[in-house]
């Protein structure tokens, strides 16, 4: 009955994501998804589900699934994401300081996480739809030294931070902290940490500050393809552990991507334009 209706939804009648555009990944769209095999299907859509056959039947699965929207809503999302004349989607402008910071009314989302996790890379990817949108990536760490801003049309902001610890420009905590505690319109922070290696000491340290700050924030686990499953799961369950004893603002589902592969994708670009109240979900209990 899943993929029926998920057949369904996504008829030739949506072709308006298949707008010609140069550079598209070949996995942009949930329409080009869903001509995979369905297994493949679901471990894009929801990338934890390739890894429930390796936990322990001892291990709590519902933490990983608190926030689990239909297709529909994932396809409600995918429209935020295609630029048109009436919903422009494009790199606003970049700040060093506070005072370069632009006001802007809609609301917004940021994320920061260790340089190298590969920041610019999942925005980037969020942003497939509409490849024209310049998010410059490189694999030097700490290549993101300004706050950098992309509107959304008027439906939300999503801000790319410089990146913390390895080669972080110096002036970092002068740059973000008063970002996080002042930025009347932020509604969710998304800290993302590398899948591959799990929490490093830096993590565990923006992790307090998010704690202090008291501002929303969810953990966005990264390169998920970089690393096998059993190490995968391992630096998940030591992930979860903290947020569970160590968290009180910290949604307690983390989000799994791979920015190469694919995996969670729609999923985080449904959760973005949740939070942001873009979309109404049709499960409206998923907070």
């Amino acid at each position: 009955m899943f993929w029926l209706r998920l057949a369904l939804w996504l008829q030739p009648r949506t072709q308006v994501w298949a707008v010609a555009r140069q550079s598209v990944h070949k996995l942009a769209s949930l329409q080009k998804a869903t001509t995979l095999p369905p297994k493949k299907v679901q471990s894009l859509l929801y990338p934890f589900s390739m890894l429930e056959d390796y936990l322990d039947r001892s291990v709590d699965r519902m933490q990983f699934q608190l926030f689990h929207p239909s297709v529909e809503d994932m396809a409600k999302a995918e429209k935020l994401y295609c630029s048109s004349q009436s919903h422009k989607i494009d790199y606003y402008t970049s700040a060093e300081r506070m005072d370069h910071v632009p006001t802007l009314k809609q609301p917004e989302v940021c994320f920061i996480g260790r340089s190298n996790v590969g920041k610019s890379s999942l925005i980037k990817a969020l942003f497939s739809l509409t490849p024209e949108v310049e998010v410059r990536v490189s694999k030097t760490p700490g290549h993101t030294k300004k706050m950098n801003f992309f509107r959304v049309g008027k439906a939300f902001t999503i801000v790319d931070m410089p990146g913390y610890g390895h080669r972080a420009p110096k002036d970092f905590v002068d740059m973000v902290e008063p970002y996080l505690y002042t930025r009347k319109n932020l509604v969710r922070t998304f800290l993302l940490v590398d899948g591959s290696v799990g929490l490093q000491k830096a993590d565990l340290i923006a992790l307090e500050m998010c704690e202090e700050i008291r501002c929303p924030y969810v953990i966005v686990v990264t390169k998920i393809d970089k690393c096998g499953h059993g190490a995968l799961l391992s630096n998940l369950i030591h992930l979860q552990d903290v947020v569970k004893t160590e968290t009180i603002s910290c949604f307690p589902q983390p989000f799994l991507v791979s920015s190469l592969q694919f995996w969670g994708i729609y999923l985080l670009r449904c959760f973005i334009a949740h939070v942001t109240g873009s979309i109404r979900l049709t499960n409206t209990s998923q907070s």
